[in-house]
């Protein structure tokens, strides 16, 4: 069982920049993807952006392409999402999920494992 926690949410003007961080109980290399969805209120969850094993690989949503940047450190159990120019519409509880599933390519939304989520709020 892995368990995932989000840290480095909050409240931001539109404009600024957040980073939020993904701790894993278990080595994170064991893990094929990891990856960051998102849930704003009366929408679906949808995925930003995810990372292979090894982080040598990237997928990003488009609307989020230029903006935000997914990384990893396997050392330290982490995952991260630097997310800058953030826009009110940005606005969402941000969840971190990982996979040790290797059928998937990085755009598929399938993932065992989750986290409780962190709210990141951007005022106007």
């Amino acid at each position: 069982q892995v368990q995932l926690r989000e840290s480095g949410g909050g409240l931001v003007q539109a404009g600024g920049s957040l980073r939020l961080s993904c701790a894993a109980s278990v080595r994170t290399s064991s893990n094929a993807r990891m990856g960051w969805f998102r849930q704003a209120p009366g929408k679906d969850r949808e995925l930003l952006a995810a990372i292979n094993q090894n982080g040598d690989s990237t997928y990003y949503a488009d609307f989020v392409k230029g903006r935000f940047t997914i990384s990893r450190d396997n050392a330290k159990n982490t995952m991260y999402l630097q997310m800058n120019s953030l826009k009110p519409e940005d606005t969402a509880v941000y969840y971190c999920a990982a996979d040790g599933r290797l059928r998937w390519g990085l755009s598929t939304t399938k993932y065992d494992y989750w986290g409780q989520g962190t709210q990141v709020t951007v005022s106007s």
